[in-house]
C-alpha cells in the first residue's frame, strides 16, 4: 500500500510539471506571435505618410490613417475581428488590447535623436526619426489554475525612420 501511495505522489508531481510545462510552452508561442505581429503592425502604421507634409519635404505621419492601418494588420495577422477579440481558428484564446499607440514626428515639437523613455513599459530607445510605438497585451494563457495570477503578455514595438546624414 505504501508503494502504492508513492507512486501515486510520483505520478501527481509529474503530471503538475507537464502542464506547467505545457502552459510555459503556450506563453512562448503566443508571445512570438503577439511580437512579430505589433512589428509587423507598426512598420504599416508608419508608412501612413501625410504627402502632402512629404512634398516639403517634412515626414509626417497620419495618425489616424496609421492607427486605422495598424489596428487592420494586428486582425490579419492574428486572426481577430474588429473589437481584437480571436475568431475561430486563431491561435489567441484572450483579447488583444493595444494599451499604448503613439506616433512621434516632425509635427511633435522634438528633435531627432530623440531620448524616448516609457518606464510603464519598460522602454528606452534613441529614436533616430518619426516612429511608431505601440504597446499590445493579452492575458497569460492558463493551464493550470493557482494561487498567483500570472501576468499578462505585454509586446512593446518601434518603427523608426532613420534620416541619411
Amino acid at each position: 500500500m505504501d508503494y502504492v501511495i508513492k507512486l501515486a505522489f510520483v505520478l501527481l508531481i509529474f503530471i503538475y510539471g507537464w502542464f506547467f510545462q505545457a502552459q510555459n510552452q503556450e506563453w512562448d508561442i503566443e508571445r512570438e506571435l503577439l511580437k512579430h505581429a505589433n512589428n509587423m503592425a507598426v512598420h504599416d502604421a508608419a508608412q501612413e505618410m501625410d504627402e502632402s507634409e512629404r512634398a516639403e519635404g517634412r515626414l509626417i505621419i497620419d495618425q489616424d490613417a496609421a492607427e486605422a492601418s495598424f489596428k487592420e494588420t494586428l486582425e490579419a495577422n492574428l486572426g481577430l475581428d474588429d473589437s481584437l477579440t480571436p475568431r475561430t481558428g486563431s491561435r489567441l484564446r484572450s483579447k488583444v488590447e493595444v494599451v499604448e499607440f503613439k506616433v512621434i514626428d516632425e509635427s511633435s515639437g522634438v528633435t531627432f535623436p530623440f531620448l524616448y523613455e516609457d518606464s510603464r513599459y519598460g522602454i528606452t530607445k534613441y529614436i533616430q526619426g518619426p516612429s511608431v510605438i505601440a504597446v499590445i497585451k493579452t492575458k497569460h494563457p492558463v493551464l493550470i489554475a493557482r494561487a498567483k495570477n500570472q501576468a499578462d503578455i505585454q509586446v512593446p514595438a518601434i518603427q523608426e525612420y532613420k534620416y541619411n546624414k
